[in-house]
């Protein structure tokens, strides 16, 4: 009976559809791959993808370049996200510099980043500086533009009651601006994640001699297919993990910013005077 009520309890509907999904995508990868339709090569069966990617993970040098990958996206990320949250605040507390420079953010927001590639490897080289230096660039903008939205989100009255209190700047970000607009903030920074691994990626498959991307280039150009799926899965498992880690840091603070909503909106009962 409670094996009964376990098992069903961990196949709620939402990990059944996620079940079932995964098993029609490989049912029609099999069978696309086998139809003949593609030409012969191009698409690899699902069990030699799955030979190949057993072969990678019992390969060192995939830790070495997992590695390398890894520390080129932290390290931008953290770069850009720093400058990023202190040109959002700036921009957000001065209405005339943000009515004369948001426009140029959203401008090379929405351009690709990839075009900026030569020039950051004529400025920092062909090594890790560029990569992480293209990391930092992708980081920069989802961030600073959630940290000017969080920033406009924030109650008046909480800036006058710092302002009344005489704070420095450091502790308006500190005890007002970060903690009044942290769930925009998370989610900017949850782009930027995502955004900093991409965009190590894009410089690694351009030019790099080490890296996943530079190792899923290498393989694609020798026309390793199954090892070039298997390193793309590699890649989409390392960054669901990290966004879900990512994810997983910021729960608290959420869920500490929902508890105290959830006072503010409840209801004052007043008490009766015998």
């Amino acid at each position: 009976m409670s094996t009964t009520s376990s098992s069903s309890a961990f196949l709620t509907p939402v990990r059944r559809i996620k079940i079932v999904t995964i098993l029609v995508i490989l049912a029609a990868w099999q069978l696309l791959a086998v139809s003949g339709l593609l030409f012969e090569g191009v698409l690899p069966q699902p069990l030699q993808v799955l030979g190949a990617l057993y072969q990678e993970l019992l390969s060192p040098s995939l830790y070495y370049d997992l590695g390398i990958t890894l520390f080129e996206a932290a390290l931008g990320f953290i770069i850009g996200s720093a400058i990023a949250i202190g040109v959002g605040l700036w921009l957000g507390s001065s209405n005339f510099m943000r009515r004369a420079f948001e426009p140029y953010i959203h401008a090379l927001a929405g351009m690709p980043k990839i075009i900026f590639l030569p020039i950051l490897f004529l400025v920092f080289g062909l090594g890790i500086e560029s990569k992480i230096a293209k990391s930092a660039m992708s980081t920069f903008f989802p961030v600073v533009l959630s940290t000017i939205a969080g920033f406009l989100q924030i109650d008046k009255t909480l800036i006058n009651v710092g302002r009344s209190f005489d704070l420095t700047r450091s502790r308006m970000v500190r005890m007002i601006y970060i903690p009044a607009m942290l769930r925009p903030l998370a989610v900017g920074l949850q782009l930027g994640v995502a955004m900093s691994i991409i965009g190590v990626l894009s410089a690694e498959i351009a030019y790099a001699s080490a890296g996943l991307g530079a190792r899923l280039i290498r393989y694609s150009d020798n026309f390793n297919i199954s090892s070039t799926y298997a390193v793309m899965i590699i890649i989409f498992a390392v960054a669901a993990f990290v966004n879900y880690l990512f994810a997983r840091l910021q729960e608290p603070f959420l869920r500490h910013e929902r508890s105290k909503a959830e006072n503010a909106a409840r209801p004052v009962v007043p008490v009766e005077q015998t």
